[in-house]
């Protein structure tokens, strides 16, 4: 399907502020220096928008989290990120192994379409709850797929990875997916399947 600039989604019926999704806190990361990158990466651009089916997902999921632990919240880390950030993390990486943990440009990342989301939990206040590793840790710590070997390591603690699981109950209750590598990330369906449906934002 066909592009649109990322200056034209403000005001387009397929996406949503995330600032009209009730029971979430917002603090995008890529558009402060508090990122891997030490830099402000949105600039000018206004990322805090997610496609309407996936801000629909993410509201039924702060439900489910607001049902079972009514003290703590989710806390969105970034959502839509245009095609041209993604090419720009890209670039960065070059060389490196780092590049398993940034979706491939010319694949597409899931992030632009508007359809995944980085996500954790926080409490009352807005204080991060520890998570084992920080958000866009490029390391072994940050992935799902080796929780079990790095708790018996001492690694992770099981307070880590209980919050870890109860952020993905309220994520995959609400009908995201997760990744093998990185906790925070979340894809509203299948990336194949959103791919060839939706548009991409530029």
């Amino acid at each position: 399907m066909a592009g649109i600039a990322c200056e034209e989604v403000p005001g387009h019926p397929d996406f949503v502020g995330l600032g009209d999704i009730e029971g979430i806190a917002v603090d995008l990361r890529y558009a402060s220096p508090d990122n891997f990158f030490g830099k402000d990466l949105y600039a000018f651009l206004d990322c805090a928008w997610l496609h309407r089916h996936a801000a629909d997902a993410l509201q039924r999921a702060a439900a489910v989290l607001k049902g079972v632990r009514p003290d703590l919240q989710l806390l969105v880390l970034d959502a839509m990120r245009p095609q041209r950030v993604q090419q720009m993390l890209w670039d960065v990486l070059h060389g490196t192994d780092l590049r398993q943990y940034v979706g491939s440009p010319e694949r597409g990342s899931v992030h632009s379409f508007g359809m995944a989301v980085d996500i954790t939990l926080a409490d009352a206040d807005g204080q991060e709850l520890d998570m084992g590793s920080h958000f866009d840790e490029m390391s072994e710590r940050s992935h799902p797929d080796l929780e079990t070997q790095l708790l018996a390591q001492g690694v992770l603690t099981r307070e880590h990875v209980a919050q870890r699981d109860l952020l993905r109950h309220a994520m995959f209750q609400a009908g995201f997916g997760g990744i093998s590598n990185e906790w925070w990330h979340f894809d509203c369906g299948s990336p194949q399947d959103i791919r060839l449906r939706y548009q991409r934002i530029l």
